[in-house]
């Protein structure tokens, strides 16, 4: 008796581990790809807010459901067709629908009033605009200004475009916590 009912046994274990396993990807899957994700920064455009190879955790959900996106945001999207990428960039939000951005005498204005920026590598060589962000659009920018591809290359981002809001660092881990804003 003891003989039939061990292969029986093993089967059962085989057969929850492969249900175990399924439902963890299936869980994993969901919450990456509609909840919450982890990334890595791919370049220097956020830098000095965003080092090189730093991770950071992405709302995915709760951003688009209860908040909205605001001034200050970084934000995670699929570039439009005009930057000619193919991967997800990241960026800050410095211009809402409706608003006015220039950026004059390496400052940039919000709405003709200067923007405090303390979390610029450095000031912006070039000027720019002015412009006004259309309906379901943002402007974008990089904090690394004079190194980013952005909205003063590629125009406006729809708001359809925005995967996610980052919501803090993990990696390196003597850096984790929320980004400037």
């Amino acid at each position: 008796m003891e003989s039939s009912e061990k292969p029986k046994s093993s089967f059962r274990f085989f057969i929850e581990l492969v249900e175990i396993v399924l439902i963890a990807f299936a869980l994993s899957w969901v919450l990456r790809t509609y909840v919450i994700e982890a990334r890595k920064i791919p370049t220097g455009s956020m830098l000095p807010t965003i080092q090189l190879e730093d991770r950071v955790i992405v709302d995915k959900f709760f951003f688009k459901r209860f908040d909205h996106i605001n001034h200050g945001d970084i934000i995670v999207f699929h570039p439009p067709p005009s930057a000619h990428a193919t991967d997800d960039y990241i960026k800050r939000v410095v211009g809402l629908a409706g608003d006015k951005v220039e950026i004059r005498n390496k400052t940039t204005y919000l709405n003709d009033q200067r923007l405090n920026e303390p979390y610029l590598l450095e000031k912006p060589n070039n000027d720019f605009g002015p412009i006004v962000v259309p309906n379901d659009s943002v402007f974008v920018m990089g904090d690394n200004r004079n190194n980013s591809a952005d909205s003063r290359e590629w125009g406006f981002l729809p708001v359809e475009n925005i995967t996610g809001r980052t919501l803090f660092r993990y990696w390196p881990l003597d850096e984790i916590g929320a980004l400037a804003r």
